[in-house]
């Protein structure tokens, strides 16, 4: 780090930092450094100034969103799409626009189109949030089916890779390795649909079967 004694020394000064090739960092928060969390948190402050829109900030992902139901709503959500623009170009910053997408909720929604800049946004109607997957129905089946490939296939890891069908061996590796797929923010995507909630069932099912002593009870 810089001599903090010294103004003329910048944090950043003689910082390099690469992906294939080895460059310059000229600008943001050197990664890796023990400040790196608490820097990022203070240069991001101001992001929302000026919005009036919601935004919700995570780490690096930031999120944008608002009620498009007249003109002037949709008006509204480019103005703050604007801001962020030129904030970004303000302090040196730049949005990977390849994964700035919109998802348009409700039924008469007209997919209206919004720009970063120059460039046109796409829409989508399933994004990944923090782990989850949430579509522009709102009803959380891709994630049910996510979350249920996911234990299916650990547990069918499980079953050909250890011999032993105790409780005493087989129930920390469900607890452990498959369990956690199957509730992971369960409190957000918690499934109303029968047919998401029968996948899940369906893994706690296939679970028992393969654990000495537990085949004809659930989970």
């Amino acid at each position: 780090m810089g001599d903090f004694n010294n103004p003329n020394i910048c944090w950043l000064t003689e910082r390099t930092q690469r992906i294939s090739s080895w460059k310059e960092v000229t600008s943001g928060v050197q990664q890796g450094s023990i400040l790196g969390l608490v820097l990022f948190n203070i240069f991001i402050n101001e992001l929302d100034e000026g919005l009036e829109g919601t935004i919700i900030k995570f780490a690096d992902d930031t999120k944008l969103g608002g009620i498009a139901n007249t003109p002037e709503d949709r008006s509204r959500i480019q103005n703050d799409l604007n801001r962020l623009e030129r904030w970004a170009e303000t302090n040196k910053m730049k949005f990977n626009r390849d994964k700035c997408k919109i998802l348009h909720f409700g039924r008469k929604n007209e997919m209206q189109r919004y720009r970063m800049g120059d460039a046109w946004l796409d829409s989508s109607t399933c994004e990944k949030d923090l782990g989850d997957l949430v579509d522009n129905k709102l009803n959380m089946s891709q994630q049910c089916d996510a979350a249920a490939k996911k234990a299916n296939g650990i547990l069918a890891c499980i079953n050909r890779s250890i011999v032993s069908r105790s409780r005493e061996v087989m129930l920390p590796l469900y607890s452990a390795l498959v369990r956690p797929h199957l509730e992971y923010c369960v409190q957000f995507w918690a499934p109303q649909l029968k047919e998401d909630v029968d996948k899940l069932e369906c893994v706690w099912r296939r679970a028992t079967k393969i654990i000495k002593g537990l085949e004809n009870k659930a989970l």
